[in-house]
């Protein structure tokens, strides 16, 4: 196993109770793992919640973190990401100064370069929405410090694993296990 620390992505698919995105939480900070980043929502299938959360570590350290997730009561699956076997995105609102005609050309060359969208323009500010990378998002953020960034939200890593694999044959490979978790 690798020990260079680099980030992960858990994709973890939950029972939608509430306290399970605490649940979950709290297991990372009893850990001592701190979360980059953590996104939840629906899924297709009724009562099933995905949460994502990105922590840097080495692979012994998610490994063991992924097996302690999957024991927790209300955790259906759990799956281990990297960037390389996963598409991964994160959406960014970014508010900016755009007090006149040339700041605001320039701001709107760099919104196409980035094939980002303009969602909302004042008299002397533009709100902008890049959907990528967390290093497409650092790079616009970079590029449109010097217009002067008034506020930004980030969502949060979102991620699929590529080609056929899903989190659901996790699912069906762990079976017996969690049978074990439901007649307890």
């Amino acid at each position: 196993m690798s020990t260079e620390k680099k980030p992960y992505t858990l994709s973890i698919l939950v029972e939608d109770t509430p306290g399970v995105l605490s649940q979950v939480a709290r297991l990372f900070s009893r850990k001592g793992y701190n979360i980059e980043s953590i996104c939840a929502g629906v899924t297709t299938q009724p009562g099933v919640t995905r949460i994502s959360v990105v922590t840097i570590g080495d692979e012994k350290m998610i490994t063991q973190l992924a097996m302690q997730l999957s024991k927790l009561l209300l955790v259906i699956s759990v799956d281990v990401l990297t960037g390389e076997d996963s598409v991964q995105r994160e959406l960014l609102l970014i508010k900016v100064n755009a007090p006149d005609k040339d700041s605001r050309d320039s701001i709107i060359q760099i919104v196409n370069v980035f094939r980002a969208n303009i969602v909302d323009m004042a008299r002397d500010t533009l709100t902008i929405a890049v959907l990528g990378t967390a290093d497409k998002n650092n790079a616009i953020l970079g590029l449109l410090e010097e217009f002067g960034i008034l506020e930004t939200a980030r969502t949060g890593m979102v991620a699929l694993e590529r080609g056929r694999n899903n989190i659901h044959e996790q699912n069906k490979l762990k079976e017996e296990y969690n049978y074990g978790k439901t007649v307890l």
